[in-house]
């Protein structure tokens, strides 16, 4: 790490040599600037941006409250992070990349993961993360580089004398300039003022005598290894279609939500189910493109209905949508449905690779004959038992989970299709969603889920899901299917349709409330402070209870996971946290635990129905 006092840097020969400004492009920047700064400058400037920079330059950023940076007595209101392309090792015009009213001191170390700036004036520092939030820079970016940027090329470089002048004159102007081209246009441009209705045609079509084969197999235990457990013992009706767990109890269980046990004898569990059981709804939704926390499920041909899948080449064939392909995998999971091998034949038919236990299903389900008679009444190309494939089974379940869980007429939908008010706190809160506090930045669209992949930095805990051979318990999110280090800890981001019930949040259900959830969203870093480990909804387990935190005890594991967070932190009240709460409360169904086949009294196995 070197330190240089800040200097004039002349990157080319041209500059040094000085253009002269071009006073036509200055009027309509000038003209810019005294819009935006007239209505939003509170936005960029007011107490809810407030966010500290650590003591020491090589800690990770940002932390609370302010502090000393390298020898400028520099306390920072707002961190502006190097995805707006503000890093250090750039060449600097004039007063600075992003000029100050007077910077001290510039921290040269562009691979860093850490603050390489702070300014006496505006309390601004630049975080030197190498982690990037494109959708956070699409709107600015376009703004900047042709504007600003193009403008202080022009102003140029005229002699010391001038150059001084120069600084002196238009310091304040350009740094809202930068600060509204980075600051506050992504947010005008990209974030939207409100998100569409769902309506019933936004649905895939599916045939009602499947659904209703679905909802039968869907708590029928015939299609688990150890017949002990079915995908409506983790998805139930009175539950929201969750567990109500942080990390469920998977094969071996007993029980139902925070009631479920974990086992006794040879049939316990070994291991918690790596993350949270993600709610049903709207998956039939035709936008959803990706499935599972990390994504590992994609649709790639719509009209073929083809996928990259865990499976690779041996997913089968003729599934009629995502929702299909996403019920093959949990029946192949050793910790959820499958067992460990030897305990029975799926068990250990998909220890050697997961399609070698679909066929197994498959004959299970058709040698029972009320299936089997039901599969050739609902399906054409079911004649006999024997054309019962797992296609059919996973088609049925689709079917029920597509036609049951769909969303479409709440209060919100009603406001945003015919203009119903909503209640005054939640109508305050529609407009922090979509404006000051960020949300619509990555919850958006008519599923209030841009389907992307992001850090959030919720606290770890539980068995995590790695790569092979990975000897930490930690989860790695997206970057288990992609293998990419910049994927490291980004997960899927969640649907907030019926969230309200679908409680604990987070990829692994860190948070047991929805406000506590919100507060973690506006201010990560913090919020992963103040955890503990009693809000995780973690029903006993003895024997892994030696296992279940320790990953937090690893320190360098939890420095490179919150090094990775890119959520740019909001300061909210109480109050503002309080209002949003009750805006997402409007996305709640009439029925959401109410649903149209609901739970069956009995399955055609004759096994039990949780």
């Amino acid at each position: 790490m070197t330190q240089a006092t800040i200097a004039i840097t002349k990157s080319s020969d041209n500059l040094a040599e000085g253009i002269h400004p071009n006073p036509i492009v200055i009027d309509k920047l000038m003209r810019q600037i005294q819009f935006f700064f007239r209505h939003f400058s509170s936005k960029i400037f007011n107490g809810n941006r407030g966010i500290g920079v650590p003591p020491d330059i090589a800690q990770p950023v940002p932390e609370v409250g302010p502090y000393r940076v390298g020898l400028s007595h520099a306390e920072a209101k707002l961190v502006i992070p190097p995805y707006a392309g503000l890093g250090s090792g750039m060449a600097f015009h004039c007063t600075a990349q992003i000029p100050f009213e007077r910077p001290d001191v510039v921290l040269f170390d562009p691979e860093a993961e850490r603050v390489d700036h702070a300014d006496q004036f505006f309390g601004i520092g630049i975080a030197g993360t190498r982690q990037r939030l494109e959708r956070f820079m699409r709107g600015g970016k376009v703004l900047f580089d042709h504007e600003v940027a193009g403008v202080a090329e022009r102003v140029g470089l005229r002699g010391k004398r001038q150059e001084k002048a120069d600084c002196q004159h238009a310091g304040r102007t350009r740094s809202l300039a930068v600060l509204i081209g980075h600051l506050v246009l992504p947010s005008l441009i990209a974030m939207p003022a409100a998100a569409d209705a769902i309506d019933p045609e936004d649905f895939l079509p599916f045939d009602a005598a499947q659904a209703k084969i679905g909802q039968l197999l869907f708590y029928d235990k015939i299609l688990s290894g150890n017949r002990n457990i079915s995908c409506g013992t983790c998805h139930h009706h009175s539950l929201g279609s969750t567990d109500g767990l942080s990390l469920g109890i998977g094969e071996g269980g007993v029980g139902l939500g925070a009631d479920r046990t974990p086992g006794t004898g040879r049939d316990r569990i070994h291991k918690r189910i790596p993350r949270n059981a993600p709610a049903l709804w709207n998956l039939a939704h035709r936008e959803i493109q990706t499935v599972f926390h990390d994504g590992r499920l994609q649709k790639i041909d719509d009209d073929e209905y083809e996928f990259d899948s865990p499976a690779g080449s041996n997913i089968p064939m003729g599934l009629n949508s995502i929702i299909a392909a996403q019920a093959l995998f949990p029946m192949t999971s050793d910790a959820e449905m499958a067992g460990s091998p030897g305990e029975n034949d799926v068990g250990t038919a998909v220890a050697a690779g997961v399609h070698l236990g679909w066929p197994i299903i498959a004959a299970r389900v058709r040698a029972i004959p009320e299936y089997s008679q039901m599969f050739r009444d609902a399906f054409d190309e079911v004649d006999a038992a024997d054309d019962i494939t797992i296609v059919q089974v996973v088609n049925a379940i689709a079917a029920f989970i597509g036609t049951e869980w769909q969303s479409y007429d709440t209060p919100y939908d009603r406001w945003a299709r015919e203009g119903v008010p909503l209640p005054d706190k939640a109508e305050r809160g529609r407009r922090l969603f979509f404006g000051e506090a960020g949300c619509a930045q990555c919850h958006n669209g008519p599923l209030f889920s841009d389907q992307q992949f992001h850090a959030a930095g919720l606290p770890a805990f539980g068995p995590g899901r790695n790569r092979k051979f990975d000897p930490i318990n930690r989860d790695v999110g997206r970057m288990v299917k992609t293998d990419r280090l910049d994927d490291a800890y980004r997960f899927r981001t969640p649907s907030l349709r019926n969230v309200a019930v679908t409680a604990p949040y987070g990829h692994n259900g860190a948070y047991p409330t929805l406000r506590d959830m919100i507060r973690h969203m506006a201010d990560p870093v913090g919020s992963r402070m103040l955890w503990q480990r009693e809000m995780a909804r973690l029903p006993a387990v003895p024997w892994l209870a030696a296992t279940d935190f320790v990953v937090q005890e690893d320190r360098l594991e939890m420095a490179r996971q919150a090094q990775t967070i890119e959520i740019v932190p909001v300061r909210l009240s109480n109050e503002a946290i309080g209002e949003i709460e009750a805006f997402l409360e409007t996305l709640t169904d009439p029925t959401p635990f109410d649903r149209p086949l609901g739970v069956p009294e009995s399955v055609p196995s004759g096994l039990p129905v949780d």
